[in-house]
């Protein structure tokens, strides 16, 4: 019995979880494959999952699952890794290892980036597929002052200053931090906006939803940044 609290009982000439008391023999590598599975809805769910519950999702028997859980729990064996097999509640969940506590606790009481507000997207995306660009060029093309988004996305670190233009205008372009937090590598990951060819009808509900935004803007006045 391992600490995960699952036995593996193996038959006469067989060793590990490949074999499940009561139910066939699983076939070579199928075990592995589905303790992969088992790994990625419990690493999917913010709550413990029963056995029955993994067996569900994973349309496996409830053997099969046992067998996937011990499969885990050997491999998540304590002092082995930061990540622990662990049940909970009368399921099973991934939990991190004690030894990470304090670790954690100083990673987590740094400040979080709050979430963008449509104006600030708005500017990054600008930014992004554009840069580097000017504000009067960021403005221009918003159709109001980009003042107070551009201002709240560099103290955010997503943008930073990259020159000047030939017009004495700061140029802006998009930082590390951006990348990171939208999971790019770099900048030629960012969406293909050519790839997108609307039909005809996309095109005028677009016009519309632009008019419509373009006339609520200049209801709001210049402080809508």
């Amino acid at each position: 019995m391992n600490e995960a609290g699952l036995t593996a009982m193996p038959a006469q000439g067989e060793t590990g979880p490949a074999r499940i008391v009561g139910e066939r023999a699983q076939q070579p590598g199928e075990v592995p494959a589905l303790a992969r599975i088992v790994e990625a809805l419990l690493f999917l769910s913010a709550d413990p999952l029963s056995v029955s519950e993994l067996a569900d999702a994973s349309e496996a028997g409830e053997g099969a699952v046992r067998a996937a859980l011990a499969l885990l729990g050997e491999q998540y064996a304590p002092g082995s890794r930061g990540i622990r097999l662990r049940e909970l509640g009368g399921g099973w969940t991934l939990a991190s290892d004690p030894v990470s506590e304090d670790a954690a606790r100083r990673l987590f009481s740094r400040p979080r980036v709050a979430t963008l507000t449509p104006a600030q997207a708005e500017t990054l995306a600008i930014v992004a597929y554009l840069q580097p660009v000017s504000r009067p060029e960021i403005t221009r093309i918003r159709g109001v002052s980009a003042d107070s988004a551009t201002a709240t996305l560099l103290e955010r670190g997503l943008i930073e200053d990259a020159g000047q233009s030939q017009f004495g205008a700061v140029l802006y372009r998009t930082s590390t931090q951006f990348l990171k937090l939208f999971g790019l590598r770099s900048l030629q990951e960012l969406p293909d906006v050519a790839q997108w060819d609307p039909t005809p009808e996309e095109q005028a509900e677009l016009r519309e939803r632009l008019l419509r935004a373009g006339e609520a803007r200049a209801g709001e006045g210049p402080g809508a940044s």
